[in-house]
């Protein structure tokens, strides 16, 4: 329990960053679970003899990175964990992702139809100008937690079997691999952070102007050809991304 923990005053690191760590392994450790009230700024400041300025401190941060929720004249909670994930460096289906984390995936298809290329897909998918592609529109889930939206282009003229498939049950990259002309051998993929939009505080569960993942792929099959262009866009306060980076010796 925090009672039981000290802050070190003799060391050159902060204290508001050892409060943070405090509070952080108490809630891996199960101490204070999902929506659980933690002490305090008043408690938390008495507790460990500390300003109420360095306490805000640690808890502002750990809101900021989502570990925590303030509710107004109630208290500060216990917010779910973000969604660790390495899509970003590896090919592997949402599920499988998710699976790995101990949560339990789920897809809900928002639209699936063919339409016209606008001037970026076409460009992305090297494709004719209003050319047809199959769009596919999906919110998927964490434990039945939204946590990203995703808009899918195929080229409709090698990919039109994918309309056939239930993809509230499957994975587009299953579906793809049954063909090796449109399996994707490699992804490129570009991230930036932007707003929530309106349209992604309906969909998301989250206020319009909080942090976006917003990631542009291309996947391309074994011959360099682009078969898919996606845009996805992730809840910034429930997910984090996992990069390995090796040297060149």
């Amino acid at each position: 329990m925090l009672q039981d923990k000290k802050l070190d005053k003799s060391v050159p690191i902060p204290l508001y960053y050892q409060l943070k760590e405090l509070i952080m392994a108490e809630i891996k450790n199960g101490t204070y679970p999902r929506d659980s009230m933690i002490p305090t700024e008043k408690e938390l400041s008495e507790m460990f003899d500390i300003s109420r300025t360095t306490v805000r401190q640690a808890i502002v941060e750990m809101v900021q990175e989502g570990w925590l929720y303030r509710v107004k004249s109630k208290g500060t909670f216990v917010s779910q964990p973000k969604v660790n994930q390495d899509f970003i460096q590896k090919l592997e289906s949402y599920n499988d992702q998710i699976r790995r984390t101990g949560r339990t995936p789920h897809t809900e298809v928002l639209d699936f139809r063919v339409i016209k290329a606008t001037p970026e897909v076409a460009e992305k998918l090297k494709l004719q100008p209003e050319e047809q592609v199959v769009y596919l529109y999906r919110k998927r889930y964490a434990d039945q937690e939204p946590i990203v939206v995703l808009e899918t282009y195929l080229p409709y003229g090698c990919c039109a079997f994918v309309m056939e498939h239930d993809f509230e049950k499957e994975s587009l990259y299953t579906v793809l691999s049954e063909d090796d002309a449109v399996k994707i051998f490699c992804v490129k993929r570009l991230v930036e952070v932007a707003e929530a939009t309106a349209k992604d505080a309906e969909k998301l569960n989250i206020k319009k102007g909080k942090p976006i993942q917003f990631f542009r792929t291309v996947g391309y099959n074994v011959f360099g050809k682009p078969i898919e262009f996606s845009l996805a866009r992730y809840r910034g306060d429930r997910s984090s991304f996992e990069v390995t980076i090796f040297t060149d010796k």
